[in-house]
């Protein structure tokens, strides 16, 4: 036996004679199976890309005042932070809006401090009557949802049961318990109606009373302050609670709202205005479902969506089946009150169809292997290669596992691109210890394999490691390709260091016990 020897002699010499050997092959099986199932899930690689989101009002200004004294001067003092890549902005009435948002890889948190403490330390920058900043979080790691349910009415002669502002609030209700769930990082709602009195000022009456938008708004807001009621203790100790009726509880509390005098005389708000009670139609948020009716032909519906998302790194599978699960729990409930709903979105369900996919994939590949092998070296020779296969991928799934990746379209991807090459080095090492066993049918075969696998060992080496090397650029792709992308030169590299190690410990163990 040669006595240099290298990485894969060393190898084939430690597991050859090993007791433990096969108990160790079975293990790793089982390391792979366990890591497939408890993996965490989804279709595709979530992308964490942070930004903000600044709203600042200034009642009755046009969108050219808004570009000009808000989103300019805000604008100036945002590009100035550290990490900011991008920023959008828009005017509207009354209202100036910026997006920003970061490079890939900066703090969220941190970020998120930075653009409020910049924004607040210039507020005397804006223009007097501007109101206070709103500074919302954007995330699009947690915009993105796995699972989106549609919820409608039912109807009777074309006619919706219950109106959209009762089935908002029932939907949000359920979107307290969904959030409840584990994992559950975002429930949003689309479409959504919610009750409100509108107020629709007739821009000529306003201007026949010399008066303007911002008047009006600031007389409403100031009524429309909720007051608490209050507690008090008397001195025998009893709890007197005084509650203090709302000032807005119809059409006619606003109607009779005073908004200036004009010589006197009280000018209310039904002067220049109608109210009335409705929903939110200032958001013009509309949302329709489309349906097949008996007959085949499509009936739209209003429709309100439930979207949810997850937090990073959980698993979308688990997370959906007990979002689905609630929702049949509750379902002959929403029929009583006349709400019904269907799945629009289910990533859970995607994932672990392509999860199977995989699977099945792989049995077939197996299966193509042995037979291809079957006819160049032999039945014996071609199941032994075909053992090494689903080792490499549970080696690769488990080490994916500890370092914390999902199983996603992407990784199955790089799996599966990397599939054909994880044989070769198993194939090289069988095939020489065939020839050398031609060659020396006389000579121990635990011998025969160490030097065999020792003989090929350094060229297979470096023959993997170009490989391997074709993926490293992709580690240093930037944006968010590179995160998307990101499983591809981590997975590749794994499977093929993988296949190395099998191909060297396990390949010369089967060769003695089995041929």
């Amino acid at each position: 036996m040669n006595q240099n020897l290298n990485v894969a002699g060393k190898l084939s010499l430690i597991f050859i004679n090993h007791p433990l050997t096969f108990i160790f092959g079975v293990f790793i099986l089982a390391l792979g199976y366990i890591s497939l199932l408890i993996m965490p899930r989804e279709e595709n690689p979530q992308i964490k890309v942070s930004g903000g989101v600044v709203i600042v009002a200034l009642p009755g200004a046009k969108p050219s005042e808004i570009q000009k004294v808000i989103i300019e001067p805000l604008e100036k003092k945002i590009k100035e932070i550290k990490g900011v890549e991008n920023i959008y902005s828009y005017a509207k009435d009354s209202v100036g809006i910026v997006q920003v948002q970061y490079f890939i890889g900066e703090d969220k948190e941190k970020s998120n401090l930075k653009l409020y403490d910049q924004v607040m330390r210039n507020m005397d920058l804006m223009p007097q009557g501007a109101m206070q900043p709103m500074i919302k979080t954007m995330d699009i790691d947690t915009d993105i949802p796995i699972a989106t349910i549609a919820f409608y009415s039912a109807k009777e002669n074309d006619k919706d049961l219950i109106t959209q502002t009762k089935l908002y609030d029932e939907v949000h209700k359920i979107t307290k318990e969904i959030n409840k769930i584990e994992n559950v990082a975002l429930v949003d709602l689309k479409g959504e109606k919610k009750e409100q009195f509108n107020v629709l000022v007739d821009a000529n009456k306003l201007a026949s009373y010399n008066l303007s938008l911002g008047q009006v708004m600031k007389q409403i807001q100031a009524l429309s302050y909720k007051t608490p009621n209050i507690t008090s203790n008397t001195q025998d100790s009893s709890l007197v609670v005084f509650g203090i009726k709302q000032a807005i509880e119809n059409e006619k509390d606003l109607e009779n709202l005073i908004i200036s005098y004009n010589f006197q005389t009280p000018i209310y708000l039904k002067d220049v205005a109608n109210i009335e009670k409705s929903y939110d139609i200032q958001n013009k948020k509309e949302a329709l479902i489309y349906q097949r009716d008996v007959i085949e032909d499509f009936e739209s519906s209003n429709q309100i969506t439930l979207t949810a998302s997850k937090l990073k790194g959980s698993n979308s599978v688990t997370i959906n089946e007990e979002i689905f699960a609630y929702m049949d729990s509750i379902k002959d409930e929403l029929l009583a009150k006349n709400i019904k709903y269907t799945i629009t979105r289910d990533d859970g369900y995607t994932a672990n169809k392509a999860v199977n996919s995989l699977v099945s994939d792989l049995l077939i590949s197996i299966l193509i292997i042995a037979i291809l092998l079957i006819f160049t070296l032999g039945f014996k020779e071609a199941m032994i290669v075909s053992v090494m296969v689903p080792m490499i991928l549970s080696l690769t799934l488990f080490i994916g596992f500890m370092i914390d990746e999902t199983i996603n379209r992407i990784t199955l991807f790089a799996l599966i691109v990397s599939l054909g090459m994880l044989v070769d080095a198993a194939i090289i090492v069988i095939e020489n210890i065939h020839r050398h066993k031609l060659e020396s049918p006389n000579m121990d075969i635990s011998i025969i394999s160490i030097n065999a696998t020792n003989e090929i060992g350094n060229p297979t080496n470096i023959a993997t490691i170009a490989i391997i090397m074709t993926f490293i650029p992709m580690f240093f792709v930037g944006g968010m390709m590179g995160q998307f992308m990101h499983p591809l030169p981590i997975f590749v590299p794994i499977s093929l260091t993988m296949s190395l190690f099998v191909a060297y410990a396990f390949t010369p163990y089967l060769v003695k016990k089995f041929l």
